[in-house]
């Protein structure tokens, strides 16, 4: 502790480290707090859950990320609450004092009141959940093996995605991919091709982001690798034997969970005014109402009049913006404009040789795109060896139809 202000950002993911950078040349002491000691690319979460990409491949410890910023120290900790009056941020790990406070919390999965469903429908957010489906996915193929019972034997080689956005569809298209390519020839008993997958939107269509025309692409694509795709279709039950929707049952092995996300509790440790997503309501500065020492940015705020979609882009810029903002209330500076949100574009694979991709009015799809997308997500990997091992990765297992992390870790004794 010095006599420079203290500045607490909760959060390790694309927004929080994008403050801490803006802070590098910053006359500030910044404490970064994070439940896990690593940052993960989210992006690609859906390759570690479908066997193509290792853990290791797409997460990073935040020390060493943060390595050689001096003025940057990490603890490991969970908050559980905020007494802004004090400016003391209360946590697993006891009270920190702050001057200025960045909530970047992220959101989880919203199961839209159904909370009991998420033992049997995992989703997407953590590298736990990425190990916990890959585990679900191949324990299926082998409990599978082992059956007699045609009924039962369906069921374990039936595969549900609930959502329709960007990670429903790639993680859709990559266990369609595991299914008919990877495990194909791994079995004697069994015929991997066989599995049902099946993908449910409770919308008109996939990827509501994109126009039209490539939402049906994108559907043409998937039905092609044997996807069933229901869409207008709403999930009503989900248990441990597979789901009820409203054109009636599915029995599945395995269920996955990307219908939707809530943001973490922070509107309550504040008392802020929030949106139905639990995403506080924030000043065109991106300080929440009221407490102008504390900012919240990515999936923990939203913004009236602007759409800002929960990406890791919208996250980074957010995260530059108040870090610049908060490095010139330091000098004694004016503050920058309000915040304005630049959206990027849009990408989403659908295989290992076909994505869509549209930034404003250029737009790719199929192979071109497939190879956008891959060099687009490689650059934005943190650190020269994981981009090497990412992209060594992807060569091999686009030559070989292989994938190297087919690992079940902790599977049950009885499989």
């Amino acid at each position: 502790m010095t006599d420079r202000p203290q500045v607490v950002i909760v959060g390790a993911g694309f927004g929080g480290l994008e403050v801490v950078k803006a802070l590098r040349k910053a006359p500030v002491d910044i404490l970064v707090l994070d439940r896990q000691n690593h940052h993960c690319f989210q992006p690609l979460l859906y390759q570690v859950a479908t066997a193509a990409l290792s853990p290791a491949d797409i997460a990073w410890p935040i020390r060493h990320i943060l390595r050689g910023q001096t003025n940057a120290t990490v603890l490991m900790s969970e908050v559980r609450g905020i007494d802004a009056e004090k400016k003391i941020l209360r946590t697993s790990t006891g009270d920190v004092r702050y001057d200025t406070l960045v909530l970047a919390t992220g959101a989880t999965h919203s199961y839209f009141g159904h909370e009991d469903w998420a033992q049997f429908a995992p989703g997407l957010k953590q590298i736990e959940d990425a190990t916990r489906i890959r585990r679900s996915v191949l324990i299926a193929f082998e409990r599978a093996e082992l059956q007699h019972n045609p009924t039962d034997l369906e069921r374990l080689l039936t595969f549900i995605i609930v959502g329709g956005g960007a990670t429903g569809v790639e993680m859709a298209g990559a266990v369609a991919e595991v299914a008919r390519q990877t495990l194909a020839m791994d079995f004697r008993r069994i015929d991997p091709r066989s599995a049902r997958i099946v993908l449910i939107e409770a919308g008109p269509r996939l990827l509501p982001a994109f126009p039209q025309d490539m939402s049906d692409y994108v559907r043409r694509s998937l039905e092609r690798m044997g996807v069933e795709v229901k869409l207008s279709t709403m999930v009503t039950k989900c248990d441990a034997q597979g789901v009820d929707t409203q054109g009636g049952r599915i029995d599945a092995g395995t269920i996955v969970w990307a219908a939707g996300v809530v943001a973490s509790p922070a509107a309550q440790w504040l008392g802020a005014d929030h949106d139905r997503a639990g995403r506080i309501k924030v000043n065109d500065d991106l300080t929440v109402p009221g407490h102008p020492d504390v900012f919240a940015i990515g999936d923990t705020a939203t913004l009236s009049g602007q759409q800002v979609p929960g990406i890791a882009p919208a996250a980074k810029q957010m995260g530059r913006y108040v870090g610049r903002l908060i490095a010139a209330r330091i000098a004694g500076q004016s503050a920058p404009k309000p915040f304005r949100y630049h959206h990027l574009g849009d990408l989403a694979t659908i295989g290992r040789r076909s994505a869509v991709v549209r930034l404003g009015r250029f737009e790719l799809r199929g192979f071109l795109g497939w190879l956008f997308w891959s060099v687009v997500h490689i650059y934005f990997l943190i650190g020269l060896r994981n981009r090497f091992l990412v992209a060594f990765t992807w060569l091999w297992d686009y030559l070989t139809f292989q994938r190297g992390a087919r690992l079940i870790t902790n599977a049950p004794r009885d499989l």
